[in-house]
């Protein structure tokens, strides 16, 4: 027996291991995040590139940050930086790593029995070497491949619906601290107005034209409205912090926000058939269904047996013989029966899912179309009856004080009314505005189509589609 043999076979282990991949750690660099974090702002490159992106797909994007940043651009911006948008996406990298490496045929194996006679005789040793290949005539691997690609048509989707409720939240939170800030803005006007009658007031009083304490009430909502006001100006700055959170900026970065009290609403009030076509979660729900009948199928098809199959030689006291190996299991046992059944019991949870979302979805979509509704009233009536009456009272207070008639009281509650009802006004149109966003939510983005990522991972990008899937593709 030539003993070669064996460091022949050993040499070839070690070729086909040199193609393997090295490992090379990558630390963490909390200094250079911070430093790039710090640095970002709202029209840089990424964001300037993905608006051309979407305005050159046919999407109306008019991005131009230098006049300060409008709600449609701040949630253009978030796309971008969003923190919570970047981990989506890079777990969608995850799905698409292994959906691109799914169904790959198993490593040969090499296998080398050595033995050695003990006793004393010419050729004492016994070597077998063998090289077996697993052919995958189950199906298992196509399977399993299916079942990657579903895996990740429902990430993507998952990701779009990131995306979605990413919009949302930036619009509520920008809703949320205009409103904030616009009451800020109506009390500092109440209280310029209240500032302007104490020295008059007082000067009434002391000629005998006021009382001591009438008078005195002015002061003291002065004093009251001014704490009002810091209030609500420490409710705007908390709220502007939690606005650049979800922009993905820094708390000092340069940035000019415009207020807005109208939320971008859907123009059409369609069904709830209609709304499931368009709601991510139904999307995502749906998608998920689909790998669960790619996970059973493939249980299914792991109860058949692959065949393996390979050369063989045999060196037995100097003689060589040559043939090949067959393996063949028979499923009778256990053919995957834990397996499948655990996949039967997956699907039917898939499907309650999708069904029990679709029913809070109408019943969600039927409550927030009477809230609207309600707030809507409600408005109308402040801004057309309850306005109008109380800045015609707070005229004849002020013409009844100019003649020096009294009203000082009367002047006081006026004031108080009128600025308590434009506080009202805002606070229901804040309401009105939420709650339509909350409707968007619901519905889902307005268009069925824009483009698709080519890379999951890229945390600049928009990944709202796959090829092949019926997902609706969101953009700003």
């Amino acid at each position: 027996m030539n003993p070669s043999r064996p460091a022949v076979a050993l040499a070839g282990a070690i070729v086909m291991l040199a193609g393997c991949q090295s490992y090379e750690p990558k630390p963490l660099d909390l200094a250079s995040h911070r430093d790039m974090w710090s640095a970002r702002l709202p029209g840089d490159e990424p964001v300037r590139a993905f608006a051309e992106r979407l305005a050159g797909s046919g999407q109306p994007s008019v991005f131009d940050p230098s006049d300060g940043l409008s709600l449609a651009e701040g949630e253009l911006v978030a796309l971008v930086y969003n923190p919570d948008l970047r981990l989506a996406r890079l777990r969608a990298g995850i799905s698409a790593a292994t959906a691109d490496h799914a169904g790959l045929w198993d490593d040969p194996q090499l296998t080398v029995d050595f033995l050695q006679v003990t006793e004393s005789i010419p050729n004492p040793y016994f070597i077998t070497p063998g090289l077996a290949f697993t052919i995958p005539i189950s199906g298992r691997l196509d399977a399993e491949k299916e079942r990657a690609d579903a895996v990740l048509a429902a990430e993507l989707t998952r990701v779009a619906e990131v995306e979605w409720a990413v919009r949302i939240e930036v619009r509520q939170a920008w809703l949320r601290w205009s409103a904030a800030k616009m009451h800020a803005e109506q009390t500092e006007q109440l209280l310029a107005s209240i500032e302007s009658l104490v020295g008059s007031t007082s000067r009434l009083a002391e000629a005998g034209e006021m009382l001591q304490t009438e008078a005195a009430l002015f002061t003291i909502e002065r004093a009251s409205q001014s704490r009002v006001l810091l209030k609500f100006r420490g409710d705007a700055a908390e709220a502007e912090q939690r606005l650049r959170s979800l922009l993905g900026v820094s708390p000092d970065a340069p940035l000019e926000l415009q207020s807005t009290l109208v939320a971008t609403a859907d123009p059409d009030q369609p069904t709830a058939d209609a709304a499931a076509e368009r709601n991510l979660t139904l999307v995502r729900l749906r998608d998920e269904y689909e790998v669960a009948e790619r996970t059973l199928y493939r249980e299914v098809r792991e109860q058949y047996p692959d065949l393996t199959i390979g050369p063989l030689a045999d060196f037995d006291q100097g003689q060589k013989m040559l043939g090949f190996s067959l393996a063949l299991p028979i499923p009778i046992l256990n053919a995957n029966k834990q397996g499948i059944a655990e996949a039967i019991a997956e699907r039917e949870l898939a499907r309650a899912a999708f069904e029990t979302e679709y029913d809070r979805l109408v019943g969600s979509l039927a409550a927030t179309q009477v809230r609207i509704e309600t707030l809507r009233e409600q408005r109308n009536l402040i801004e057309s009856e309850i306005a109008p009456l109380v800045d015609r009272q707070l005229g004849d207070a002020q013409r009844l004080l100019g003649l020096g008639e009294g009203g000082g009281l009367i002047l006081l509650e006026s004031l108080s009314r009128v600025g308590q009802t434009r506080m009202e006004l805002i606070e229901t149109r804040l309401a009105e505005s939420l709650a339509e966003s909350e409707l968007s939510h619901l519905l889902g983005p307005p268009s069925p189509s824009i483009e698709t990522s080519e890379n999951p991972t890229d945390q600049h990008a928009t990944t709202a589609g796959h090829a092949g899937s019926r997902l609706p593709k969101v953009t700003p």
